[in-house]
């Protein structure tokens, strides 16, 4: 790389005055941010993976939003800290799709700049995007940002890093180092990964690491964004929705068992819990359904017919099922065909029905927390459709579990 661009990307960037504090900060220096296979793609191998709205870990959340008298103002999450903005950010580099779909319902879907698996991603979250009126969503064609390259994030040139450094530096290319400079010369980073399934932070971001929800840290990354509002409507349809699925559900004792596996051939079947800690469950916890293994099988562990069977489900819940290029229909008959899958009680009942993704932003979460609804209890919350391909279903009006309207506007700005 020629020094003339090294030396006037760390000169003239067009961000100044960004400062980290709090517990676990990047740094004591001065940086700057302007305003202006067909299953998931799975970042983590095994889960243990909460999101009810309160701290995971039942602590208070540690946010904060403090503005000075020239406009800038504070922000702050675990494990960054306190992070100081001159404004709000636009543009927005992401890892995972969590944080890619927290901008997408603050109206920054588009000015997403990089995330994971970009095209699949693009596909699969316009199968619920279809339908919100007058919404519209392209990551096609983004920097796909699972193994970042430091000098691509300074090309990117993005004005806020949504992702986490204690995950980033994991990868064998990043180091402190690395992160500190990045947040220097480019933008901040502001954003919280392992609270995904709780997974153990590493070095020296162990001390002090904070859980959170998957609201709850859309709530601190809407402070950040200056979008109080978008969030306080978004979580409004949120607290409807949980409080009809509350109202609904019946004893535990009369709630089906169920598994969720993702499989792009019935030679590799992984499995996934339901219900522990981490935003990966929080569409399907709040549910409520019976673990049919009982806890005998470790999250992301490979399984097969005769273990299912074993466990006999009432529903299969298959993650990827939504994606674009996903057969569901030949997903089906691959257990239908064998001996051993069509013993399952899930099968012979014809309740295999599709998911979307596990790593899912809070408009994401309401449709999954609607459709996991009537995959699971078609009694209460009405009949899910035998879906096999296409956008999501359109569900009836008067069979709709929250407002496709609403958050339309609260993406669009129509607050």
């Amino acid at each position: 790389m020629d020094t003339n661009d090294t030396t006037d990307r760390e000169t003239s960037t067009r961000r100044e005055t960004i400062r980290y504090g709090g517990t676990v900060a990047l740094g004591g220096f001065l940086a700057g941010c302007t305003g202006g296979d067909g299953s998931e793609p799975d970042p983590g191998a095994s889960e243990n993976s909460t999101d009810d709205g309160a701290t995971d870990d039942g602590s208070e959340g540690s946010q904060s939003e403090d503005e000075t008298d020239d406009g800038s103002y504070t922000a702050s999450i675990s494990p960054m800290g306190e992070v100081a903005f001159e404004s709000p950010p636009e543009t927005v580099f992401t890892r995972l799709t969590h944080h890619a779909g927290m901008a997408f319902a603050l109206g920054r879907g588009n000015d997403v700049t990089a995330l994971h698996a970009p095209d699949y991603y693009d596909g699969l979250w316009n199968q619920f995007v279809e339908r919100l009126p007058g919404v519209s969503l392209d990551w096609s064609g983004r920097y796909s940002s699972w193994q970042p390259d430091k000098e691509k994030l300074y090309g990117l040139d993005s004005d806020v890093h949504l992702a986490d450094p204690a995950w980033i530096t994991r990868q064998d290319a990043w180091d402190r180092a690395d992160v500190d400079e990045i947040a220097e010369n480019v933008s901040p980073w502001f954003g919280n990964s392992l609270s995904d399934r709780h997974q153990e932070p590493t070095g020296e971001w162990a001390d002090g690491y904070q859980y959170y929800g998957l609201w709850e840290q859309f709530e601190i990354v809407a402070e950040a964004f200056r979008e109080r509002e978008r969030y306080e409507a978004l979580a409004g349809v949120r607290d409807d929705l949980l409080s009809t699925i509350e109202g609904g559900l019946p004893p535990e004792e009369e709630r089906p068992t169920a598994i969720m596996i993702a499989a792009a051939d019935i030679e590799s079947i992984y499995a996934y819990t339901l219900s522990n800690p981490g935003f990966l469950t929080s569409h399907t916890r709040p549910l409520g359904p019976r673990d049919a293994f009982e806890g005998s099988v470790d999250s992301g562990t490979v399984v097969d017919f005769e273990t299912m069977l074993e466990a006999d489900p009432d529903v299969i819940l298959y993650l990827g099922g939504m994606e674009p290029g996903t057969d569901m229909a030949g997903r089906r008959a691959a257990f239908e065909d064998d001996p051993v899958g069509s013993e399952v009680t899930a099968v012979q009942n014809d309740r295999i029905h599709p998911q979307g993704a596990r790593y899912q932003g809070p408009v994401l979460n309401l449709f999954q927390l609607e459709m996991t609804a009537k995959q699971l209890y078609p009694e209460t919350f009405g009949e899910w459709p035998r879906y096999e391909e296409g956008p999501y279903p359109e569900i009836p009006e008067g069979e709709r579990l929250f407002d496709r309207q609403r958050v339309a506007d609260v993406i669009n700005g129509e607050v």
